[in-house]
């Protein structure tokens, strides 16, 4: 283990994040004239100084490769790291504890959207921009930023590709070189990005509004400068599009470079994954229209309809937008679309969830499984996309769901420990987990009514979720750590 290579790699994050808050300062006297540059500056330099000091004391970092341990420990402690930069102008401009202002900080990092502030409405638009762009930024990966621009890591880039990417297959590249292909990547996000601040703004949102929620839309994060998230605007149009932008957010940015590429666009029904993904968008969408009409919680079917599909789709893409009062829904509500939110989205996107890749070999496991009982001697495979699946993937994916139950379950008893009610703690937890944002019960408006330790538990759980457990959980076997 390379340590000091690491420590060094990690000066490339933080001048990364001391540019983005000196950009921000900039904003806020130029643009937004509003009162937050010392708070973007002061936070800058600090980073900067930070950054100063672990290049030198890391100057003799030796070898510059960079293998899989330094790879999962680099994508760790990048998350972590840039997780309590990110938080410094949080805690100077609202004020907000080094606690609260780390959980924000995360949360918005790793694309989870839960929050601890109020009164968005009413501070500095400069923050609140900033706010929306750390989601922006964390969507696709710093990694794969610090991978995209820096040819030094040409030769390690595809190791620490594969421990930022989520999901359980990482060997396919749109490119030769791993910088090229980061590259691509983060040119169909810009794309997409563009895109959907376009079509916000034609819907009717302001200048401001579709830029700040393009970022989160995209990215999957969630985060809105209203406090009444999507249930500020009153157009249903505006649902629409976001609809639309928060599943191509949810598909993998790589099939959708291919697809474009080759003008294709039934491509995305021939990809097992995506077809399987939005089967169970339709499916899950009728249901909760469905319950919805029946309760009679709007006006009108199309209402029903407009509402159900929009957080189907918030929460199964983990974006976790809100625009309506879901208490005043059918009791069943909250389940369903928790159950929808650990569904997820496609592996190689921005969303959070199991993936759809897992859950559809999971559901053949377990055919296979049942029909080697019937047919004791037959050899049968698990086939996925009109391939054989290797041991090694499943092993991987298997591994995956326990450990998913397991976080699920440990973390939401802590949580009860510090004196959330079960209902409460366990949204709170698969909100975390799922990087989807809003919670249940107490955590149905904010998290604000969680105890400082239970927001060290929920900061750890973003983190877990948005590295999917195994990057960070290795760190701690000290197997790791030896020769």
């Amino acid at each position: 283990m390379n340590l000091k290579a690491t420590l060094r790699l990690l000066t490339w994050p933080m001048i990364w994040i001391a540019s983005i808050q000196c950009f921000f300062g900039l904003l806020s006297v130029f643009v937004f004239r509003d009162k937050t540059f010392t708070d973007f500056i002061y936070s800058s330099l600090l980073c900067l100084v930070l950054a100063l000091f672990l290049f030198i004391r890391t100057n003799n970092g030796g070898q510059k490769k960079i293998f899989f341990r330094e790879a999962l420990a680099f994508a760790s402690f990048t998350w972590i790291l840039i997780g309590v930069l990110g938080a410094l102008p949080i805690m100077s401009v609202t004020g907000v504890s080094f606690t609260d202002a780390v959980f924000e900080s995360v949360s918005a990092m790793t694309t989870t959207g839960a929050t601890i502030l109020t009164g968005l409405d009413e501070m500095p638009k400069s923050f609140l921009l900033y706010r929306q762009f750390l989601q922006w930024m964390g969507g696709l990966g710093i990694v794969i930023f610090v991978v995209a621009i820096l040819p030094m890591l040409n030769v390690g880039g595809m190791r620490l590709l594969k421990a930022e990417t989520p999901g359980p297959i990482k060997n396919e590249k749109l490119a030769p070189r791993v910088a090229s292909t980061s590259r691509y990547l983060w040119l169909v996000y810009l794309c997409l990005t563009i895109g959907c601040a376009g079509s916000y703004w034609l819907a009717g949102m302001s200048p401001f509004d579709a830029i700040a929620h393009s970022l989160t839309t995209v990215s999957t994060g969630g985060f809105s400068p209203y406090d009444a998230s999507m249930g500020h605007f009153q157009q249903p149009i505006i649902l629409i599009v976001a609809d639309v932008f928060m599943i191509l957010g949810a598909i993998s940015f790589a099939l959708h470079h291919k697809l474009f590429t080759a003008r294709a666009i039934s491509g995305y029904w021939k990809d097992e994954e995506t077809r399987w993904f939005l089967i169970a968008l339709a499916v899950f969408s009728v249901i909760l229209t469905a319950l919805a009409f029946n309760a009679q919680t709007h006006h009108s079917f199309g209402e029903s309809l407009n509402q159900a599909v929009f957080h189907v789709v918030s929460f199964m893409t983990s974006t976790g937008y809100g625009a309506d009062d879901l208490s005043a829904w059918p009791a069943a509500t909250a389940g369903f679309l928790v159950a929808a939110s650990y569904l997820g989205g496609c592996a190689g996107s921005t969303a959070g969830g199991n993936k759809f890749v897992r859950n559809v070999i999971t559901l053949r496991i377990l055919k296979h499984q049942m029909l080697q009982a019937i047919h004791p001697r037959a050899i049968l495979k698990v086939v996925y996309q009109g391939k054989a699946v290797t041991n090694d993937v499943i092993q991987a994916v298997m591994s995956f769901m326990l450990m998913v139950a397991i976080s699920s379950m440990v973390l939401t008893l802590i949580l009860m420990l510090t004196g959330l009610d079960f209902f409460s703690a366990f949204t709170a937890v698969s909100a975390c987990l799922n990087v989807l944002g809003p919670g249940f019960g107490e955590v149905s408006s904010n998290f604000i009514p969680v105890s400082d330790t239970g927001t060290w538990v929920l900061t750890l759980a973003m983190i877990l979720g948005r590295l999917e457990y195994f990057t960070l959980l290795t760190l701690l076997l000290p197997q790791f750590w030896r020769d």
